[in-house]
């Protein structure tokens, strides 16, 4: 057996033994590294990465371009790291319970944090309850260049009558660190609001998103 794959083997037994919790952001990176560069030693290019995006983290919201950038990396690493946080959002998404029963915020947080998960731009999702706050449905809206989204009242409308729903909730995300919402956030809302309220629809909360914190419209009086 060879030096480089007996440490391969040794990382993984480790990860299948103990998880993730206790690797270094540089041992994490290898055991990925592993799947895109079947043989040799990927401890060099876990460094050239790190190095070059400052964190773990770094290394997986680089873009493709970005990636493919930093010798080494080929079609196949791109691809690989790029998958990572993709299929962690789809994973989150898939545990979602339709029917569950929405009333409160953490409720809401719990319900749509997971569509954020590592985006890059600004993302507008509407949620669609019956009159007991069940959940019907969720669908995504919009999505935009950083910090700047618009939505359709008449689209949004659509979707809710297609599921039956009398009441919605709308999320959307910010990429600048700042969860209060622009006057544009808070004037469209204020629109919607009223537009919906013509057809017996009840617009619960408009929540704005970022990493670790949430705005939430209606609990900040900007909603009637």
């Amino acid at each position: 057996m060879s030096i480089h794959k007996g440490h391969r083997n040794r990382i993984k037994q480790e990860f299948l033994k103990a998880g993730l919790d206790h690797f270094s952001d540089l041992r994490a990176l290898e055991l990925l590294l592993f799947y895109s560069r079947l043989q040799g030693d990927v401890n060099p290019l876990a460094h050239k990465l790190l190095d070059t995006f400052g964190s773990f983290s770094g290394v997986l919201d680089a873009s493709p371009e970005q990636l493919l950038t930093v010798p080494g990396v080929g079609e196949n690493t791109a691809v690989l790291l790029k998958l990572v946080t993709s299929l962690g959002r789809k994973y989150l998404i898939s545990r979602t319970n339709i029917q569950t029963t929405i009333d409160s915020t953490e409720d809401m947080k719990n319900l749509f944090s997971s569509y954020f998960f590592g985006a890059k731009n600004e993302m507008l999702y509407v949620a669609v309850l019956d009159d007991a706050n069940r959940l019907l449905g969720i669908r995504k809206m919009g999505e935009g260049i950083p910090n700047s989204i618009e939505f359709n009242p008449r689209k949004i409308v659509e979707i809710i009558l297609t599921l039956n729903g009398t009441r919605v909730l709308l999320a959307h995300n910010h990429l600048n660190g700042i969860s209060m919402p622009s006057n544009e956030d808070l004037l469209s809302t204020s629109l919607l609001q009223e537009f919906l309220s013509q057809m017996d629809i009840t617009l619960l909360d408009h929540l704005v998103f970022i990493e670790n914190d949430l705005f939430s419209m209606r609990n900040q009086q900007y909603l009637r």
